[in-house]
């Protein structure tokens, strides 16, 4: 959809709201992943075709993207959607399948439910969110040279990232999907040492209640909250490590 400038008292566009129409338009394009990290940007004369506005306006654009990470540009070849930039939180964003595979054992992968629902209360709570919306709600189980390695308890918020909603995580973890189609800039991390719940008691094969590390992490994409997920760890199998320099120092 071609954005249309709002109009001046003296008939002249507003150059300024059509920057932001342009912005968000390419914005909604890359959040809603129907252009993925790598996907190339249309060309600087492309845009300009498409939006019937001046290369300035389009340059302000693409460099305002650049400037918040969401996209990379590459002198002579062009503009791409940025890769998630997994080391930006204090610890990363953990890909369970590949950090596995990285330990060279066998990785195995469940999905356990799937649904789509409006949020409830606690799907809201979990989410920091107010207002409801759709969610996915998923349950996997992650497996590591044959033995149950984690839990995840998942939840997926559809305004966000509708595109999942087509996909089924039969086959792909819905973590392993996440970091290879939706860019995020924010995250927060809550580390507990808790007994097993029963699902995850089950999921993870206990026989006897247990001590298990259990990570909850929040995903934000410009305030607005991507997804929420709870991975529980059978205490045995699975340490965070953190090797850092005091601030300032190199």
């Amino acid at each position: 959809m071609v954005a249309r400038a709002t109009k001046s008292m003296n008939g002249k566009a507003a150059p300024q709201a059509l920057y932001q129409r342009i912005r968000a338009d390419l914005e909604e394009k890359i959040l809603s992943g129907r252009w993925p990290p790598g996907h190339r940007i249309p060309f600087e004369h492309e845009l300009v075709e498409t939006y019937q506005c001046s290369r300035m306006t389009v340059n302000k654009v693409l460099s305002g993207l650049a400037a918040a990470g969401v996209i990379e540009r590459k002198r002579r070849v062009g503009s791409f959607v940025a890769k998630p930039v997994v080391q930006s939180a204090v610890l990363h964003i953990p890909d369970i399948q590949a950090e596995i595979a990285k330990r060279g054992e066998a990785y195995g992968y469940e999905l356990l439910t799937r649904k789509r629902r409006k949020a409830t209360k606690e799907d809201l709570d979990r989410l920091g969110m107010e207002r409801s919306c759709d969610v996915l709600v998923l349950s996997c189980r992650h497996i590591a040279k044959g033995r149950p390695f984690a839990y995840e308890e998942r939840l997926i918020n559809l305004e966000m990232v509708p595109p999942a909603v087509e996909i089924d995580f039969a086959s792909v973890p819905p973590g392993t999907w996440l970091l290879g189609h939706v860019p995020w800039s924010e995250a927060e991390h809550q580390i507990t040492a808790t007994l097993a719940d029963e699902d995850a008691r089950q999921a993870l094969a206990l026989k006897k209640p247990a001590a298990c590390l259990v990570v909850e992490r929040r995903t934000w994409r410009k305030s607005k909250v991507i997804t929420s997920v709870r991975v529980t760890y059978p205490n045995d199998l699975y340490r965070l490590t953190a090797r850092f320099t005091p601030a300032g120092r190199t």
